[in-house]
Parts: C-alpha cells; sequence; structure tokens
C-alpha cells in the first residue's frame, strides 16, 4: 500500500478503478439472474456505485487543488482520473438501457460479453495497481497489452453478437434496435478501459 504524500494520487487511481470492478461484477450478477422487476433497486445500487467512484475522483480535485507538487503532470492526473471514472459511467449506461428498452430477457451473448467487461476492468485495476513503479516496472507494459488484448476480444464479441440479433428473424424490429444499444454500450465498456491504458502508457512514454 502507498504510503508516502506524493503516492496517495496513485492510491485513489486505484480506488476509482475498484468502483468500477464493482460495476461490472454487479452488472454481471443481474444479467445472470435477470429479473426485469428488480432493475428499480438496482439502479439505484448500481448508481451508488458510480456516485462513490465520483467522490473518489472528487478527493481527486481537491488534492490537486491544495498541493503543487505532483509525482506526473496535473493534466495526466485529471485526463487519468477522468477516464477511469468512465469507464464506472459506462457500466452504469448499460444497466441504464436494459431499463429504458425494457428488456424481459437476456440474450446468451450478452452473458458472455458481461464476463469481458468484468476481466477488462480488472485489468485496469491490475494496470493501475503497478502504475506508480512506472519507471522501472518489467510487467507494466504487460499488463497494457492485456487489456488491449481483452478490448479486441470486446470487439469481436460485439460484432457477432450484433449480427446475431440482425440475422435473428424471431426479434420484432423494436427488439433490434433495443439489443443493438445494449450491445454498443456494453462494447463501450471495453473501449474505456482502453482508453485508461492509453492514457497510462502516455504518461510513460513523457516520463522514462
Amino acid at each position: 500500500m502507498a504510503t508516502k504524500k506524493k503516492d496517495r494520487y496513485y492510491d485513489i487511481f486505484v480506488e476509482m478503478s475498484n468502483f468500477a470492478c464493482d460495476a461490472a461484477v454487479f452488472l454481471r450478477e443481474i444479467l445472470v439472474n435477470y429479473d426485469p422487476e428488480n432493475l428499480s433497486a438496482q439502479m439505484e445500487k448500481m448508481h451508488s456505485i458510480e456516485h462513490d467512484g465520483d467522490v473518489s475522483r472528487h478527493s481527486m480535485t481537491k488534492l490537486l487543488a491544495k498541493e503543487f507538487i505532483t509525482p506526473i503532470e496535473r493534466e495526466d492526473i485529471m485526463q487519468l482520473s477522468e477516464a477511469i471514472d468512465t469507464v464506472t459511467d459506462k457500466v452504469e449506461d448499460v444497466l441504464l438501457r436494459l431499463y429504458m428498452f425494457n428488456i424481459d430477457v437476456i440474450r446468451k451473448d450478452a452473458l458472455v460479453i458481461a464476463d469481458v467487461l468484468v476481466k477488462c476492468t480488472e485489468a485496469m485495476k491490475d494496470t493501475l495497481e503497478e502504475f506508480p513503479h512506472f519507471k522501472k516496472s518489467k510487467t507494466l507494459n504487460d499488463k497494457i497489452i492485456e487489456i488491449n488484448r481483452l478490448e479486441e476480444v470486446g470487439d469481436k464479441l460485439y460484432t457477432d453478437a450484433v449480427r446475431g440479433v440482425f440475422t435473428d428473424e424471431s426479434l420484432p424490429a423494436i427488439r433490434v434496435f433495443a439489443w443493438n444499444m445494449v450491445f454498443h454500450y456494453m462494447e463501450d465498456v471495453c473501449d474505456a478501459c482502453e482508453d485508461v491504458a492509453d492514457v497510462v502508457e502516455g504518461v510513460i512514454m513523457k516520463n522514462t
């Protein structure tokens, strides 16, 4: 656990990533045990996770306002905290679409993609836990590559899932539209995790 004053930023990055992981795991639980009647209560719990992530991000902003010396550039700290926060937001967006589009039955493809979302957020957290050692780390690059790999897996699953929707002749047009959007928002989570990896990689490039 980081204890030095300058390392508090890295601690908050990890704390924020924990909320993203919690959100992804909760989304998967919702999909596996799907009950449309419970969505309202589940949205409240998901929003609570998202709100806790916002609080963590605000603590980062307050820290920046008080301190002049930071371990990496202030702009990079703000960009990275925003990117991590976006991951949690994107997970919440998926649940909101399930409710908005009145999804009553979960497609198997969604369960497979949900597993990848959990793995993506966990890989992001692993990367951020190693991030404080970026100048000497021998594993950080591999962790970034793993996020990129999972994003590519998510892309392929998204493509196949959307094709499956449009070739399913039993689906009414309104359901085709709804699932197309749900899968789009699920794929956004993978993209958001990759955005975090890109920011970390940019910091490494500028500081080593």
